[in-house]
């Protein structure tokens, strides 16, 4: 079966949330991105950078922060049981 017959590719793909609604549900707690980041040892700048490629570690922290799971937040990173998805190589 390739990629185009798959049962997971047979299913409408949920849209990811756009950056500017995380960073509006992380304002709603309280949080930021630089100090979410600064908080579990990461530079000021990390967690925003997982707004715009995938990165589960900081994912997860920032669906935590959030009060959601990762999947809900980017369901085009993640597979049906949650876990990342691989990227292809380039």
């Amino acid at each position: 079966m390739n990629a185009t017959n798959s049962p997971e590719s047979a299913l409408p793909m949920p849209d990811d949330w756009h950056p500017a609604d995380v960073l509006a549900a992380l304002k709603k707690r309280g949080r930021s991105l630089a100090g979410l980041s600064v908080a579990n040892g990461y530079h000021p700048t990390a967690a925003g950078k997982a707004l715009k490629q995938p990165w589960p570690a900081m994912e997860l922290l920032l669906a935590d922060a959030i009060g959601v799971a990762p999947q809900e937040i980017w369901p085009s990173r993640y597979d049906n049981e949650g876990s990342p998805r691989r990227r292809a190589k380039t």
